[in-house]
């Protein structure tokens, strides 16, 4: 489980391709600490750690993650929001977050606040997925409150620390984010709409 308190940023410096598998190669302050099998999200996307190096390590995503997120889009050079798992004793300082992206959503505008800045997203609401007015929302791995909350979009508002210490300062119109929605939301649509016919 993590919290989407971006503790890091990856950069990516190598992307390989095997069968229907990529693997990112990624140099992190965070790569000496470490381990193969651990479990840690990349803009929100959990993917396993199987090779570390004391600056770089390597995750693989298969073709399905590849398919449903941003990560098709990745390129070297790009940085990469990272986010260990939240530790047993550690303080909860997000929300509840699993890694598991529910789909992408759409960058439509980036406004200069004077001190802050409001990114207004937009997403395809045929999937089921609904935000609520300061409800909470994953991007690229980041905890964040919605305002604006409509039918398939949303906007957030991002202070200076949030946008210097997250990928948010790359993100340009037109660009795909990864969203997870509020899990709690989740359950309720669920139990509201019951399950799909089919």
């Amino acid at each position: 489980m993590f919290t989407g308190i971006i503790e890091s940023f990856g950069t990516i410096q190598k992307i390989t391709k095997e069968g229907t598998n990529v693997h990112f190669d990624l140099e992190s302050s965070l790569a000496a600490e470490l381990k193969i099998d651990q479990s840690l999200a990349h803009d929100g996307v959990c993917l396993t750690v199987v090779e570390t190096k004391p600056n770089s390590y390597r995750v693989t995503a298969i073709d399905e993650t590849i398919k449903k997120t941003n990560l098709s889009q990745w390129s070297e050079g790009m940085k990469v929001n990272l986010e260990r798992c939240m530790p047993a004793n550690g303080r909860f300082d997000g929300h509840i977050v699993q890694g598991h992206v529910d789909q992408t959503g759409t960058v439509k505008n980036i406004s200069d606040q004077d001190g802050s800045w409001l990114f207004d997203i937009e997403y395809d609401p045929s999937l089921g997925n609904v935000t609520v007015e300061k409800g909470s929302i994953t991007i690229n791995g980041t905890s964040l409150t919605c305002f604006n909350s409509g039918l398939g979009k949303f906007s957030v508002a991002i202070i200076p620390y949030t946008y210097d210490h997250t990928n948010f300062h790359q993100l340009q119109v037109g660009d795909l984010v990864n969203l997870e929605f509020d899990i709690i939301g989740k359950y309720i649509a669920r139990i509201v709409n019951g399950y799909p016919k089919g």
